[in-house]
């Protein structure tokens, strides 16, 4: 018995003279989507702004903040979404799910923009994503690069994914660009089926400078 107090005392005493450094945070997000995550290299990065681009209407945008929600539900964390066109319809979600959600619903912009500012600095979202699809481009014209270029300082410490949903690319400072190239009817829901045809391809910007990586 006096030789086991003497290993705990002597585990307690290594443990205090060397402590060992904690696992660092995973680095990116898991989306849930198979292709997505491996083209990505496992999901969304942490600490940079990841822009969705849906260059037609009903591209999937939606089906992706959709599985992000499954995701965090399965992984009890919670996700901010800042409606900016105050379109998202969560009834196809369920209850459930939607106690991950932190839904912000604005009608301009500039508020949209405002309320991503506030929650980047909070930090204490995984995620964060800024629906912009619906607003309009002139609205979206107005918001100067300086402002992106502030919002990706707020992330980059942070631990969190911030993904801005667009109609077009805007966000020269997106670290991660993904370009969907659906176009489905009314009638597509959110199956299983749907997320497994979901096809994009990827931008990577180094330098300012874009390259395609892999298509899905």
């Amino acid at each position: 018995m006096a030789a086991r107090s003497k290993v705990i005392d002597l585990r307690n005493l290594l443990a205090e003279r060397f402590p060992q450094a904690q696992p660092p945070p995973p680095a990116r997000i898991v989306t849930g989507l198979r292709a997505l995550d491996e083209a990505t290299g496992g999901g969304l990065p942490k600490g940079a702004i990841t822009e969705l681009t849906s260059p037609q209407v009903s591209a999937g945008s939606a089906l992706l903040v959709h599985r992000l929600l499954q995701a965090a539900h399965a992984e009890q964390y919670f996700i901010a979404l800042i409606d900016g066109g105050d379109s998202f319809d969560p009834q196809a979600l369920g209850n459930r799910r939607l106690r991950n959600l932190l839904w912000i619903r604005c009608t301009k912009t500039l508020d949209a923009i405002k309320a991503a500012d506030l929650l980047l600095r909070d930090g204490n979202f995984p995620v964060v994503i800024l629906d912009l699809v619906l607003n309009a481009a002139e609205e979206l014209r107005k918001i100067p690069q300086t402002s992106w270029y502030r919002l990706q300082r707020l992330v980059e410490p942070a631990p969190t994914a911030f993904l801005i949903l667009t109609r077009r690319s805007i966000i020269s400072s997106a670290q991660l660009k993904i370009v969907l190239e659906n176009r489905w009817r009314l009638k597509d829901l959110p199956t299983e089926d749907n997320f497994a045809r979901l096809k994009f391809h990827l931008q990577r910007v180094h330098g300012g400078r874009q390259e395609v990586m892999r298509a899905g």
